[in-house]
């Protein structure tokens, strides 16, 4: 979900405090096997689709890999596929269009769909929230109170929740996103995708290997789980289905092993952008996209 014009963290001293927990690892999943519907397939989304360092990449403006999930799941079925995914992309970009990594301008994501595609899919939501500031702050402010609350006092602060307010939001730009698809491809199946777990689905993390401060992962999982049933909700209310990633994700998160992970921490061990997906985390949406293709 990164924006590449950002710096992945804005502060550099988190890096050299995790480098100590840090190797290098580079782990690649095999191609999903399961089948497809025939015909084009467009997919629409950020850095989560996109895969932002994953070899190979095949698109340095868009941090583009041609291992990422729309890639493994056309390679299982479909005969004509257009993958305009770009990190740091927002509902905008896909209505509006955007820049990508190097500045150049992109058209609308949108404009990649014709009358004939037969299935389109969407991940989108997780930078019109702000997910990398989310990020920064929140790994910022685990340094001074790691075993407090630091991220959730500050969006908490006043009584009124700053990130639940940005996913109610975020839900009718995916409308329009979604509505928009509808109109491009009215005989396309529409699938939109949540996001993996980031954080541990129980507990309070993994301080200092993942710099979230130990009250704060309860707080930032229950912010994660609201923007996917946002995207539930959304996906439902608009003839759209839903592929749930994050129940498969689970025991894969970014304080699991770097041989167990789907996501990465802040100093990646596998090839990946911080806090991204790895190969093996593309893989396990893959999957999660061909199980809800072929129910």
């Amino acid at each position: 979900m990164i924006r590449p014009r950002l710096s992945f963290l804005r502060a550099s001293r988190l890096a050299a405090f995790a480098a100590a927990t840090a190797g290098v690892l580079l782990a690649f999943a095999a191609p999903a096997n399961a089948a497809v519907p025939t015909g084009r397939y467009v997919a629409l989304g950020d850095s989560y689709t996109s895969g932002p360092l994953i070899p190979t990449q095949v698109d340095l403006n868009c941090l583009r890999s041609s291992r990422n999930y729309p890639s493994l799941v056309a390679a299982a079925g479909s005969s004509a596929f257009a993958d305009v995914s770009c990190s740091g992309a927002t509902t905008e970009d896909i209505l509006v269009g955007g820049s990508g990594a190097l500045g150049i301008s992109l058209p609308p994501q949108l404009s990649a769909i014709t009358p004939d595609t037969t299935l389109v899919t969407v991940q989108i939501g997780g930078n019109d929230i702000g997910f990398s500031g989310i990020i920064s702050d929140c790994a910022e402010a685990s340094l001074s109170s790691p075993l407090g609350s630091p991220c959730k006092n500050r969006y908490t602060a006043g009584g009124v929740d700053q990130l639940q307010a940005r996913i109610a939001a975020t839900a009718p730009k995916v409308t329009a996103v979604l509505q928009a698809v509808r109109r491009a491809a009215p005989g396309a199946r529409v699938v939109v995708l949540g996001y993996p777990a980031i954080l541990p689905d129980s507990g309070y993390g993994c301080w200092p290997v993942v710099p979230i401060a130990y009250q704060d992962v309860p707080y930032l999982r229950g912010v994660q789980k609201s923007l996917n049933t946002m995207l539930a909700n959304t996906a439902a209310a608009n003839n759209a289905s839903y592929a749930d990633v994050y129940r498969p994700s689970v025991g894969h998160d970014t304080c699991k092993s770097s041989s167990t992970r789907w996501v990465e921490g802040l100093i990646p061990q596998n090839a990946a952008a911080p806090f991204h997906p790895n190969a093996r985390g593309e893989q396990g949406m893959a999957n999660a996209l061909l199980a809800n293709l072929n129910s």
